[in-house]
């Protein structure tokens, strides 16, 4: 088990390096998105149209945040300040990843719980890092500064958010680039105990 620290964008090089149950520490811009987040992008890519902000190299987190608007700043734009910024469930997402890894170059996603038959839409080219639920308040204290929005319309938790962190994590490698899926690996050991308790 190696730990490392590594800065986005992420390039491809980043990924491979990284194995299932390696620590892994961000520093740079994550983008959160969930479900609503992942249909526009996607609907975005089918009518192929560009997106607002840039998918290449990135983070995204599967997170709902809790933002307070603090004031105005330039442009009239408002301020952000994060309350809360635990990870959601990332099983959610599990049938929008593949075609969204077709269509953009996400080097890493965060969330939580693991995600099911998307080992081989991520192999040479992204992996999945998991962050322990819980841990809204910490994860608050490591977002440095909230960059930018878009998609407010789909509301606060569903919308982007482009967030500056600095060593963001711990985050556990839960799949990796290789096609190594640790919640999988659990899932099988479980059932089996299961079935031979049963037997």
């Amino acid at each position: 088990m190696m730990e490392w620290h590594l800065k986005t964008p992420l390039s491809g090089e980043d990924v491979k390096k990284l194995e299932a149950g390696d620590i892994v520490y961000i520093s740079g811009e994550i983008l959160t998105a969930r479900d609503e987040a992942h249909a526009r992008i996607l609907e975005f890519a089918e009518n192929g149209e560009e997106l607002p902000f840039s998918l290449e190299g990135a983070v995204i987190y599967h997170c709902g945040p809790l933002m307070q608007q603090t004031g105005e700043g330039k442009e009239g734009k408002p301020e952000w300040k994060v309350v809360s910024a635990g990870p959601t469930t990332s099983g959610r997402m599990s049938k929008m990843t593949p075609p969204l890894l077709e269509a953009h170059n996400v080097r890493a996603i965060i969330g939580k719980g693991g995600m099911k038959n998307v080992s081989e839409a991520l192999k040479d080219k992204c992996v999945y890092l998991a962050y322990t639920g819980g841990c809204a308040a910490l994860a608050a204290e490591l977002i440095k500064e909230v960059k930018t929005v878009h998609w407010l319309d789909l509301g606060m938790p569903e919308a982007v958010w482009v967030l500056r962190v600095e060593e963001f994590g711990p985050l556990i490698v839960g799949i990796d680039s290789k096609g190594r899926d640790i919640f999988a690996e659990v899932r099988e050991k479980a059932e089996k105990v299961f079935s031979e308790i049963k037997s």
